[in-house]
């Protein structure tokens, strides 16, 4: 029944750096990209159409047009300011260009405000929700965090075994009904966490499609007793994206920011696609923070995103 974490365990001890493996989940991405700028800024003058086969390169990436025309405006004004006729020099001002884009989203989420720290996650169905709770969970427990999981997702078959295998591997208790209601479900985690003295709670939802309207305000209902159940709570709520829905990841964001209010974003399966630049496009059009990015099914391959490390992968 569990396949697919079977293959994660045996992945579950990376001997590879973050860097590196950061690398290699955006090798699809980086060699869409490349192969276009690589000749793009090699011998060639600065001219309109040197914009415009960079313009296309970019939005062939899913970086999208809003963030695309920031790039290539910044490179334009750059290229003016400095007097620049060889499009090579301007290989720095894109790097430059591209962190300027994505520092205001690299922002680590504080999870030392409360105790318990109440985060939901949300998303539509197949984004990678549970199995990204489950590094969540190792990712904190690593740096001396208790965990406790709450098995929000009554609708999906078997997501609360899922949930409740993930507890196990990490040792992290997993507050779940056979069946019923998700709001009671988290409410009762949340009093038991607090009971506990655990550190973070972490609530599963079921997948939804923003226009399952019933289902939005079901989410909104599991929101509200969350505060209820703990007075400010949740004090985060992860949006959680599939990089291969490319731009589609735009309109999810605005339509559950919307609904609950999003606070932060986990962008999943960036090692699958070649649309990684959509971190540029979201960051453009919402720029939600984006709390950690997932490049492979390893437990130690969803980590925080850091801004610097990112662009040095998608360009190195």
């Amino acid at each position: 029944m569990f396949g697919f974490l079977k293959k994660d365990k045996e992945q579950s001890a990376p001997t590879s750096s973050w860097g590196e493996r950061l690398k290699q989940g955006l090798a699809r991405t980086r060699d869409l990209l490349n192969r276009d700028i690589s000749e793009l800024f090699s011998g060639r003058a600065i001219d309109e159409s040197f914009y415009e086969e960079l313009e296309t390169s970019l939005i062939t990436a899913d970086v999208g047009v809003s963030a695309t025309g920031f790039l290539i405006t910044r490179l334009r004004d750059q290229a003016r300011r400095a007097g620049y006729q060889e499009a090579g020099q301007l290989k720095t001002a894109l790097r430059d260009a591209l962190l300027e884009l994505l520092r205001p989203v690299a922002v680590p989420l504080d999870v030392s405000t409360h105790k318990p720290f109440v985060i939901m996650l949300a998303g539509v169905n197949g984004a990678g929700k549970t199995t990204s709770i489950g590094k969540i969970a190792k990712y904190y427990q690593q740096s001396g965090k208790s965990i406790l999981l709450a098995a929000g997702d009554t609708f999906r078959a078997a997501a609360r075994e899922q949930l409740e295998v993930w507890g196990k591997r990490n040792n992290v208790a997993v507050v779940a009904q056979q069946s019923g209601d998700a709001a009671a479900v988290i409410f009762d985690a949340i009093n038991a966490a607090r009971a506990r003295g655990i550190d973070i709670v972490l609530a599963d939802t079921a997948g939804r499609l923003p226009n399952q309207l019933n289902l939005m305000e079901e989410i909104k209902k599991v929101k509200r007793v969350i505060a209820k159940a703990e007075p400010g709570a949740p004090h985060e709520t992860l949006l959680v994206l599939d990089a291969n829905t490319g731009q589609n990841a735009l309109s999810q964001v605005q339509a559950f920011d919307a609904a609950i209010g999003v606070t932060g974003l986990v962008l999943t399966k960036l090692d699958g696609t070649a649309k990684g630049g959509v971190i540029a496009a979201i960051a453009r059009h919402k720029p939600i923070p984006l709390r950690f990015i997932g490049v492979g099914e390893a437990l130690d391959d969803l980590r925080p995103f850091n801004a610097e490390e990112f662009v040095d992968a998608l360009l190195g």
